[in-house]
């Protein structure tokens, strides 16, 4: 019996020893939250690049419609300052460069960025919702009538820019998406729109 309640004895103070030392604590607890503590960070740093993104294309869109407006841009009227669809859309393109939100193709296979640069008789003939192919939740962008063909001199014209942000983090994924690209299952993208209509200036 005596050598029983030795062993029991021993047990006892080894797990008392055991409950006391706190030495690898720090780095298990570590271990448990990293995870979820580096998915807030990351989903925080793509909240805030989506939304940096969506003002850099703002910003262009501006800059890029100014240029029509006062004649520096110009389609089909023989002048130095015409440009091609191609050409537009690599000058928009250097615009939004900062956070390289156009591929080494997305000149001439658009896959990301989607343009709308339109002449209408009026400012009511202009469109003033976002085109989608379906009136189905997350339904995917319609580009099917978009065109590059500003007017000239005192005519009325809308640029519209579109942009497929993708989202990675599965933690905001839920509440920011508001598309889902042809052939994916869930929503993954972030669609940033920017629109802007105006009348030319008399040059």
């Amino acid at each position: 019996m005596a050598g029983d309640d030795t062993r029991k004895s021993k047990r006892w103070r080894l797990f008392a020893r055991f409950r006391k030392n706190r030495d690898g604590a720090a780095a298990l607890e570590f271990a448990l939250l990293a995870i979820p503590f580096l998915m807030l960070i990351f989903a925080t740093f793509e909240t805030f690049l989506a939304f940096a993104g969506e003002q850099l294309l703002n910003n262009a869109v501006d800059t890029m419609a100014r240029k029509i407006r006062t004649g520096e841009i110009t389609f089909g009227q023989g002048k130095a300052t015409d440009m091609t669809e191609s050409e537009f859309r690599e000058a928009f393109c250097a615009e939004i460069a900062i956070l390289r939100m156009c591929s080494g193709t997305e000149v001439t296979t658009p896959s990301k960025l989607y343009l709308d640069v339109r002449q209408f008789a009026s400012f009511a003939d202009m469109p003033k919702d976002v085109p989608k192919v379906s009136t189905a939740d997350y339904s995917d962008l319609d580009t099917s009538e978009f065109a590059f063909s500003p007017g000239g001199s005192e005519s009325k014209n809308m640029v519209r820019a579109y942009y497929k942000w993708q989202v990675m983090t599965d933690l905001i994924r839920p509440y920011i998406t508001n598309i889902r690209p042809a052939g994916k299952i869930l929503p993954t993208d972030f669609l940033v729109v920017s629109t802007s209509a105006f009348e030319n200036e008399k040059y």
